[in-house]
């Protein structure tokens, strides 16, 4: 096992400012009813999408012991329909601890009763951020890094921040150049019609 020593501002904290992953890591498994689904009988994705919110907020409350909201979501792919009937289950893990917000990532199954197969859904991270009693922000405890795969994902967090925050920088109105981009639009499903 190693162990790395970290310098500055974290480092000044004691061993009571950081959590482990697995302290308030959250699973929860809900029938799919009919009352879930959309027109095409499948379950609809806004009722996952509240589930998944739900699973969240109870991962990063555990994590930070406050009150928590959901600053941001980043990415959700629905891979595979859910159908009535289906057991699904909701995981969620914090992955990525900044001063006051973490980043929870979520993994959503599907299980067949009858055959017992189970897909793989949908995969997602939200941004969490803890809050006070009058809704101020507040510092999170740390993230213990115990695992390669945790180390991955707390990395994999910063990339994905670092991209977002590049591509809203490149995309400001003030900082937009439209004959840099114009050449991106030809083989697109789109008419550049600008008068």
């Amino acid at each position: 096992m190693m162990l790395i020593h970290l310098q500055g501002e974290k480092a000044k904290k004691n061993a009571m400012d950081f959590k482990k992953a697995e302290a308030s890591q959250v699973s929860m498994t809900q029938l799919m009813l009919p009352s879930h689904s959309n027109f095409s009988g499948k379950i609809h994705g806004g009722h996952v999408l509240n589930l998944m919110d739900q699973v969240a907020f109870a991962c990063a409350c555990k994590h930070s012991s406050q009150y928590c909201v959901t600053a941001s979501v980043n990415k959700v792919d629905f891979l595979n329909p859910i159908e009535v009937g289906d057991l699904l289950t909701l995981k969620a893990s914090v992955n990525y601890t900044g001063r006051t917000s973490m980043v929870v990532g979520l993994r959503v199954e599907s299980e067949n009763i009858k055959t017992g197969v189970i897909k793989h859904c949908n995969s997602s991270y939200f941004t969490m951020v803890a809050k006070d009693s009058s809704g101020k922000s507040v510092p999170v405890p740390g993230l213990i890094l115990n695992s390669e795969e945790s180390v991955r994902r707390f990395t994999r967090s910063i990339v994905r921040q670092t991209q977002a925050k590049e591509r809203r920088e490149s995309f400001e109105e003030t900082e937009f150049k439209i004959e840099e981009h114009l050449q991106q639009l030809h083989h697109q499903n789109a008419k550049v019609d600008l008068k």
